[in-house]
């Protein structure tokens, strides 16, 4: 019998004609400039073959999309959970409540007695106790509760900077696969870099942030090189986010709205779960003044990541949710025309309003302004927030919702000077 051979033409031919007529979903995602080299961390990233769950605070119980996937990367139904309610001011309810919670999804949760406020408890002396490292460590994840992110560091770091039994083995979870969740404080820890004892966002951005003031060490579960931050869209924290990342020399940050969460899995790989979504601010091509007296900033990228689109840590990539995946935003759309501003850009949820109504309309650029109150009898600084579209603005339209994704916008900050009384009664 004859052997039949290969014609090379004809698979060659075939190939081409079937990679032409591939579905946009299968070609490459959008990628968020700049490449990743760009933003390559100037430390060794944690080896960790674990979960993050970062909860930007106020999350409700019935948030089953949040609860449902900690217990899911904890092990699943009966996965054993340490609750540290180390941030509360009162951490036996707290740990009570997020026990309640835990258990209602399927977890079996436990609570950890290393919190400052814990009545009847030596926090310094729990956070050694090798018989409760050894439980933490054998779980399939922890919990850290939200309230003042400070607690959480002096409960579980030692005074010279090394880690306790409990902190230990917290890690030791981790890199074995374990999830580490935490909201608002439990979320702020998630960084090296975390937010202290921060003022109000005008005061930091017309004087600056001071290490070891506003910032402190966190506990760097993400990695060296990304900041997060939470409570962000309902609190306009994003305009605190970018200060603190040029001053701390971040190229990446993540800011998660409330009950919402951002999941990070050990290829760091970003899924965005629960009511709403987040913000992605990139520095890495941003130039600062330092040498002017009030806050300045030009090339900040943001980007609004919705529920259940994904990002890239490593790669940049972004992927679109599945309800999005056909609604990519073409030039020339321009569903809304006529200025696009906000008198108050730092109010709830402004900034992802304007981004919006930005990415979807004929305006190239749009306005945010911030400034104290308009009843004061002398002049004062504000900030003017220019959000400028480039080429690598890209936007996406749910096919079911009035809900967007917004990538790569270009933001400019400067101080204005602002009037003061803002108006006269008549």
């Amino acid at each position: 019998m004859r052997k039949r051979s290969f014609n090379w033409f004809s698979f060659l031919t075939i190939l081409l004609a079937a990679l032409a007529h591939l579905p946009a979903a299968a070609q490459e995602p959008d990628t968020l400039k700049p490449p990743p080299e760009a933003t390559a961390p100037e430390k060794p990233l944690p080896v960790a073959k674990g979960s993050l769950v970062i909860i930007g605070g106020g999350l409700r119980g019935d948030n089953a999309d949040v609860w449902s996937k900690i217990v899911s990367l904890a092990g699943g139904r009966g996965a054993r959970i340490a609750v540290f309610p180390s941030a509360s001011g009162t951490p036996e309810k707290a740990a009570e409540i997020i026990i309640g919670y835990l258990k209602k999804y399927g977890a079996d949760a436990f609570a950890v007695p290393v919190a400052i406020r814990l009545a009847g408890s030596d926090y310094r002396k729990a956070a050694e106790d090798a018989a409760l490292a050894e439980k933490i460590r054998r779980s399939g994840g922890v919990y850290f509760a939200g309230g003042d992110q400070s607690r959480i560091t002096k409960a579980l770091v030692r005074e010279d900077g090394t880690r306790t039994a409990a902190l230990e083995a917290v890690w030791d979870l981790y890199r074995r696969g374990g999830v580490v969740a935490g909201t608002s404080a439990g979320a702020a820890i998630m960084s090296s870099t975390m937010f202290h004892n921060p003022r109000a966002i005008l005061p930091m951005l017309r004087s600056g942030i001071t290490d070891g003031q506003e910032v402190a060490p966190g506990l760097g579960f993400i990695g060296d090189d990304v900041f997060v931050d939470q409570h962000l869209l309902v609190r306009g924290r994003f305009a605190r986010m970018i200060p603190a990342m040029l001053t701390k020399n971040y190229k990446l940050g993540l800011g998660i709205d409330e009950d919402s969460a951002f999941v990070i899995n050990a290829q760091r790989e970003v899924e965005v779960i629960g009511y709403s979504g987040g913000l992605l601010i990139d520095t890495s091509q941003a130039v600062w003044d330092k040498t002017k007296p009030d806050f300045n900033v030009s090339n900040v990228r943001i980007s609004y990541l919705d529920r259940g689109d994904r990002f890239n840590i490593i790669t940049h990539s972004f992927t679109p949710a599945p309800d999005k995946a056909g609604g990519r935003i073409e030039p020339g759309r321009e569903a809304l025309r006529g200025p696009v501003y906000s008198n108050d850009i730092l109010g709830n949820y402004a900034v992802v309003q304007l981004m919006e109504r930005l990415i979807d309309s004929d305006q190239e650029e749009a306005i945010g302004v911030a400034s104290g109150n308009p009843r004061s009898t002398t002049p004062e600084v504000g900030f003017e927030f220019r959000f400028t579209k480039t080429p690598e603005s890209v936007g996406y339209i749910s096919g079911i919702a009035e809900a967007y994704s917004v990538l790569n916008i270009r933001l400019d900050v400067r101080p204005i000077d602002i009037p003061r009384p803002l108006y006269k009664y008549r």
